[in-house]
């Protein structure tokens, strides 16, 4: 497929005026195709050759002002429009398109639970022109008009307020000013419930084999959607843009969510079906106002160019996090940023595909693709708290509120941004987005205590380039209580790098540079701290302090600066006493898929489980009196995860339950049939019966995650074919079953796979395009074998086996991970 460039981008914009889309899908021709008509009318400056985006199944005609061209000149997925004349145009295209079973275009999903199917758009990057023609580039706005003719009984969503007129035939309302990638349509036998807000029409959605759980928990949903939406308009002058706003939950979404104007879709695995944490249902709170911030960040003023994916992203990511904390009941949101998502953005900026917040070399669509990661989200996140630390918040909004009446319905740029921020502060916001925005790698602080008469001073030592605005906690064992508790003496303001020395009076028992973890950077202890951490960690008194302590030892074990065994110590002696679930969550997840399965040997690996199961029946024991639900849900989910022996979690499959609970609902019961399966202690019978137990998508998923994870050669043999002979699986079975293919357990068993592993992954990637290729590197990877064999394969592969862009990064990540794992195990630092 030709991938569009910014060159290209560039000049058919300075070429077109785009007016208008008139849009008609008929979904009622088959399992396979749809039919699509395009009318787009726009305007040529002057006279030139361009072109128009489509992927079809069968281009059926084209015509251009009343002349019809040849659809044979259809070349991959452009269509040339040639001797264009100044002036005003009106291009008709009808195409028969595919549905897709990857999560692209127009995916198609019938559920197995009751026979019902579904359909919905994920049009992002450049997947719109698997749905409709399109000059598909985000500065080439446009005005959508959408009709769709569906299945009688179905219910059609758009971004606009749609109508029903009868015999499946359905119009939505036209859109304002939005860009391609942004229309949406979902179409299917919803489940819906409907409000109305600011006399605004609100609706969720899901499909009907999920009814009774979205119906549990509308009421959270809506508050948490009515109470973003108040606060948003409480922070921006420019009110929500749009006529509607529907949230549709849809299954097999290959992202968290989508924030297409007045329909953003997410993945409904955020409705429940099993219990779940209070920390996840704030992720889903979070998710919520994450897309709604997009309403204005990314809808009402849009990137002009995809080097700018961070305008959206980040501040998005930024405005969910913080918007969640003000106006819900989840109000420590940013405990669970520094730990989990924080990580995410310190793992990639350490890696050799690691870019800028705001690159500046984003040279094509495929590109494009790839920085949708931990640096655009998270860091970026990350750097804009900090530039609200630094800004302050008043003038940190007053630039927002510039920036949309500015730009509204239309497209901005970086420069654009920083412009709207420096005409409402005085500070100097372009030598702040240069030092942060520009550059990659992660700073690391370092205290230096110096003691004179008594008295002690702090110098930051500082490795990297930006400038930080940080607090300092200092802390003192609280001489009353035996456990050894810290409180917190003074909280100081510093800025790094420092004019002078900071007096801090007596030498504190823990000295916490970037406490409340306002800046984005590595922090490290002085001796004493570290003795201090060591000690008292689980009794210093905020989550988010505990949270900066934790993802400090995280990345000293990652840098070679803490042995692996040594977090697990940490992790014994202090989580049984922790409070906060992400952190728990956290600690354990590191703990088990990084320190147990990847930085020690595999003679080390069973005292490390032994140790996690230990700590995990600790919490279980902690959680009996039923006072802390979600702690106890992760504790067991944990200990599944881990167990060695498959008596106990056996024994809770038979029963139906944990003793003292919780009942072993059907994601649970999943959980442990897989690790049976990787234990060798089920079979394809008990697999089977389960699925008959369970015949929902998410119970198909566990199905393949178990049988490819049995220690049998044929179940290998069988789960390799479905994932790289064929291409039958959908996105969703193809991960559930690399999931569950590589155990570390299972290492002589699949050895053999290592190698052909790369040639298959290139070959699938290459076949089956993006999503599937993403999936190939992130979960069919072998990080199991952490070997230099396995190194050297991947590295021959990139120089030599020329795979798509998106794998290449997958892979190009794995192997530096990979690396790193040897590093650690063999004691080295970087």
């Amino acid at each position: 497929m030709s991938v569009l460039t910014r060159d290209e981008a560039q000049t058919r914009a300075q070429l077109l005026d785009v007016q208008r889309y008139t849009i008609a899908l008929d979904l009622t021709t088959g399992d396979e195709t749809f039919e699509s008509l395009t009318v787009i009318r726009f305007a040529a400056r002057t006279g030139a050759d361009t072109f128009v985006e489509l992927k079809p199944a069968e281009l059926r005609s084209v015509v251009l002002d009343g002349e019809s061209l040849d659809p044979e000149t259809l070349d991959d997925n452009r269509l040339p429009l040639k001797n264009l004349a100044a002036g005003e145009h009106e291009l008709r295209i009808t195409a028969s398109m595919r549905y897709s079973r990857t999560g692209e275009g127009m995916h198609r999903f019938t559920d197995p639970a009751d026979g019902e199917t579904y359909v919905y758009t994920q049009m992002f990057m450049d997947d719109v022109q698997r749905v409709f023609a399109a000059f598909d580039q985000p500065d080439l706005k446009a005005v959508f008009e959408l009709s769709v003719t569906a299945p009688e009984g179905w219910t059609v969503l758009a971004n606009g307020i749609t109508e029903h007129l009868g015999e499946g035939r359905w119009t939505a309302a036209p859109t304002p000013l939005i860009s391609t990638y942004l229309v949406a349509v979902a179409a299917g036998p919803w489940h819906t419930v409907r409000t109305e807000h600011r006399d605004l029409p609100f609706g969720i959605h899901c499909r009907r084999s999920l009814a009774p759980h979205l119906d549990a928990d509308a009421d959270e949903i809506l508050d948490v959607t009515r109470a973003c939406f108040d606060r948003y308009h409480e922070k921006f002058e420019e009110p929500y843009p749009f006529d509607s706003y529907d949230q549709a939950f849809v299954p097999e979404f290959n992202a968290g969510a989508m924030e297409n104007p007045g329909l953003v879709t997410f993945r409904d695995d955020f409705v429940y079906r099993s219990a779940v944490t209070d920390t996840e249902r704030q992720t889903r709170a979070m998710v919520i106002a994450h897309e709604m911030a997009h309403m204005w960040f990314g809808d009402l003023v849009t990137l002009r160019w995809w080097d700018d994916i961070w305008l959206n992203e980040s501040f998005a990511e930024y405005m969910g996090y913080q918007t969640t904390a003000e106006a819900t009941r989840f109000t420590d949101t940013w405990t669970e940023f520094g730990v989990v998502r924080k990580a995410w953005g310190y793992d990639a900026d350490q890696r050799p595909s690691t870019h800028p917040v705001a690159p500046e070399n984003v040279e094509d669509t495929a590109s494009a693709l790839l920085n949708f990661d931990g640096i655009s989200y998270a860091k970026g996140a990350s750097a804009l708290r900090q530039l609200v630390t630094w800004l302050g918040e008043k003038d940190f909004l007053a630039g927002i509120n510039t920036h949309f009446a500015r730009h509204k319905f239309g497209n901005a740029s970086l420069a654009d941004f920083i412009d709207s921020l420096a005409s409402t502060t005085e500070r100097d916001v372009h030598a702040w987005a240069d030092a942060w925005l520009r550059t990659t790698g992660v700073d690391t602080l370092t205290p230096a205590v110096t003691t004179e008469a008594g008295t002690c001073a702090l110098t930051v030592e500082h490795t990297g380039s930006r400038p930080h605005r940080i607090a300092v906690g200092l802390y003192d064992h609280d001489l009353s209580d035996d456990e050894g508790r810290l409180t917190l003496r003074e909280r100081l303001d510093v800025d790094v790098p420092q004019s002078a020395p900071q007096p801090i009076g007596k030498p504190p028992a823990l000295l916490l540079l970037n406490d409340g973890d306002l800046t984005y950077t590595k922090v490290r202890f002085d001796a004493a701290s570290a003795e201090a951490v060591g000690t008292s960690l689980s009794r210093l008194p905020d989550p988010l302090t505990r949270a900066v302590v934790w993802n400090s030892l995280r990345d000293a074990v990652r840098d070679g600066q803490l042995a692996p065994g040594a977090y697990l110590e940490t992790a014994r002696a202090h989580l049984p006493r922790e409070t906060d679930l992400a952190l728990v969550q956290g600690v354990l997840a590191f703990a088990s898929a990084q320190i147990a399965d990847r930085y020690l040997t595999s003679e080390e690996r069973p005292a490390a489980l032994a140790t996690l199961a230990s700590l995990c029946r600790d919490l279980i024991r902690r959680t009996e009196d039923g006072d802390h639900p979600g702690l106890r849900l992760i504790a067991v989910r944990h200990f599944i995860d881990v167990a060695a022996h498959p008596e106990t979690i056996a024994a809770w499959l038979a029963d139906g339950t944990v003793p003292g609970g919780p009942e072993l609902d059907p994601d649970l019961r999943w959980r442990v049939l897989a690790r049976l399966a990787v234990l060798g202690a089920t079979d394809e019978a008990a697999i089977a019966a389960e699925l008959d137990r369970d015949p929902s998508a998410n119970g198909r998923e566990g199905a393949a995650r178990c049988r490819a994870a049995l220690p049998d050669e044929e179940a290998k043999r069988t789960a390799w074919s479905a994932m790289f002979d064929s291409d039958d699986l959908s996105n969703y079975l193809f991960t559930a079953t690399a999931q569950g293919f590589w155990q570390p357990e299972q290492a002589d068993l699949v050895r053999q796979y290592v190698p052909r592993f790369y040639e298959d992954a290139v070959a699938v990637a290459a076949r089956r395009g993006p999503a599937i290729a993403d999936a190939v590197g992130r979960w069919a990877f072998p990080a199991y074998a952490v070997d230099a064999e396995n190194l050297t394969l991947g590295e021959t592969c990139l120089r030599d086996a020329g795979p798509t862009p998106s794998l290449r990064r997958k892979l190009a990540d794995q192997l530096d991970d990979l690396a790193r794992a040897l590093r650690v195990r063999e004691g080295e630092t970087p």
